[in-house]
């Protein structure tokens, strides 16, 4: 009788054991269905030089399209006869010294715009004070047309550097100024309150909660700032310019010369890419401790 009950119990044991590895085995497999149907939902990984992929489709289909005798070549020139151009006029020295003065017209005047941004963001989302006096302001300037100040700065500044400066600094300061002030806005008021209760200093809470919470909006405008300054300098360097990309390209317009001003074109693409590339990747490097769709 007892070797019996030892053996039905060991039976038991036995049975239940496999069991409980069995239902084991089946929720491991379920967490596994249910973390695959999560990750679908993502977009998933990154592909590798992502952002290069839009543009060559589009040169591949105007190189096939000049190839095949689809496009006027006085007025859309072949790549080829684009990339030749640029050679000829690189080899000139033409080309160089334009690129070089277009990116100090925009250099400087992004610097300008981004140091004025940042501080009309700062002083407007820390203090009411502040906002009364500068968000209306800078809303104002942002429903006037910023190329439409053009005479009015001529007439102030003149006709040199100095007004194409201030024209690109002030397309460049709206969106910084925008997107920085309503990160700031948008900070949960709990923080605050987190941060009084600690007994944080002044400092402490711009170093600690105000910065973090701001900085992906201030990407954002800093995207667009960049963006905007390029814009604004391919309008300004046609306007009395002795050099410049701009000017170049006026200069080809007088003499149907529509290659060249493909080539000042893709130049102005080119670096506008290049500039946006750089401060998405600062982005990625700085907010690295978020966890994002995209990331």
């Amino acid at each position: 009788m007892t070797t019996s009950t030892t053996a039905t119990t060991s039976t038991d044991t036995t049975t239940s054991t496999g069991a409980s590895s069995a239902a084991t085995a089946s929720a491991q497999e379920e967490g596994r269905r249910v973390r695959r149907r999560r990750r679908g939902l993502s977009p998933g990984k990154r592909l590798p030089a992502s952002r290069l992929i839009g543009p060559a489709l589009f040169a591949a289909l105007w190189a096939a399209a000049s190839a095949a005798g689809q496009l006027d070549p006085g007025a859309i020139p072949a790549p080829w006869t684009v990339l030749r151009t640029a050679g000829h006029l690189w080899t000139a020295g033409t080309l160089p010294t334009d690129i070089l003065t277009s990116l100090e017209r925009a250099a400087y005047g992004f610097a300008i715009g981004l140091t004025a941004g940042v501080v009309l963001a700062l002083a407007s989302g820390l203090s009411r004070v502040g906002e009364a006096l500068i968000d209306g302001t800078v809303n104002l300037n942002r429903a006037i047309p910023t190329l439409g100040l053009i005479p009015l700065f001529i007439l102030w500044l003149g006709i040199g550097e100095t007004f194409k400066i201030a024209i690109i600094a002030i397309v460049v300061y709206i969106p910084i100024y925008l997107n920085t002030h309503a990160a700031l806005s948008g900070i949960d008021s709990r923080f605050v309150e987190l941060a009084e209760v600690q007994g944080l200093s002044r400092f402490q809470f711009i170093r600690q909660i105000v910065i973090p919470g701001a900085l992906p909006g201030f990407f954002v405008g800093l995207r667009l700032g960049v963006t905007g300054s390029w814009l604004g300098l391919v309008v300004l360097e046609q306007i009395n310019a002795t050099s410049g990309l701009g000017y170049m390209m006026f200069q080809a317009q007088n003499y149907g010369q529509s290659d060249v001003i493909l080539v000042g074109l893709l130049a102005y693409g080119v670096f506008g890419l290049i500039s946006d590339s750089a401060v998405r990747l600062i982005e990625r490097r700085v907010l690295s401790w978020r966890r994002t769709l995209s990331s």
